[in-house]
């Protein structure tokens, strides 16, 4: 028994001697906590950075497309690295590519149009991922945005199917919000219509709430029965 509780000893002190010569090596901290899963960035390389778990020291490397700043994660630890800001590590952001795919793992668009729709890829496979209801998708900033914002490129007319009026009545219900007047979706309780500078944007209560068509305001769902459907 005494000769198993020293090998058991000797063997954690070994793996400790072990994980202490890893990181003087790699230029990586001891890992802190015997205990949960920390990652640390390399001090060189933006591919790359270091996994404790339980303890233990491991070198991980980003999928293509990837890179680790320790804020955000698609995928084990690691960023879209458009989305990483490297500092003076270096960063290989040599493209691997497949059908449909520039990287492994991206987000890209899905033609040169303007479009409500884009494609991410994942390990290489691209799936076709839809915006919001009345946003497009902007190449630049890798987000779904309101169509009035990448104009000429984009009509929002188009995509929201709604044209906003140079004015409207001095006494009318829309007037109160000018010069962001307010116009009810037919048939929908859900979302509403604003206008930003001449362009229509396709917009929520949020909250829980819903549209009032008649007083352009959002309100509790219980004061408006009639669209009980819409909850």
């Amino acid at each position: 028994m005494i000769e198993d509780r020293r090998s058991v000893t000797l063997l954690a002190l070994l793996a400790f001697l072990a994980s202490a010569e890893a990181a003087t090596l790699l230029g990586a901290p001891l890992c802190p906590d015997p205990h949960g899963v920390h990652a640390y960035a390399h001090p060189e390389h933006c591919n790359s950075f270091f996994l404790c778990t339980n303890g233990s020291l491991s070198l991980e490397y980003c999928e293509n497309g990837l890179l680790f700043d320790g804020h955000g994660a698609i995928y084990n630890h690691c960023n879209y690295h458009w989305a990483v800001h490297c500092g003076n590590r270096k960063a290989d952001l040599t493209p691997d590519s497949s059908p449909g795919c520039e990287h492994q793992f991206g987000l890209y668009p899905i033609s040169d149009a303007c479009s409500t729709s884009y494609i991410r890829c994942a390990h290489g496979h691209p799936e076709e991922e839809h915006c919001d209801a009345g946003l497009v998708y902007d190449e630049k900033s890798h987000n779904c945005v309101w169509p009035d914002q990448l104009l000429p490129y984009c009509n929002p007319e188009e995509i929201v199917g709604f044209k906003c009026p140079h004015k409207v009545p001095s006494h009318s219900a829309a007037a109160k919000f000018w010069p962001y007047p307010r116009f009810p979706v037919p048939g929908d309780c859900g979302r509403l219509i604003t206008c930003v500078d001449g362009n229509p944007r396709l917009l929520t209560c949020g909250d829980g709430k819903l549209f009032d068509s008649v007083s352009l305001s959002c309100l509790d769902p219980d004061e408006l029965p009639h669209c009980a459907n819409n909850v």
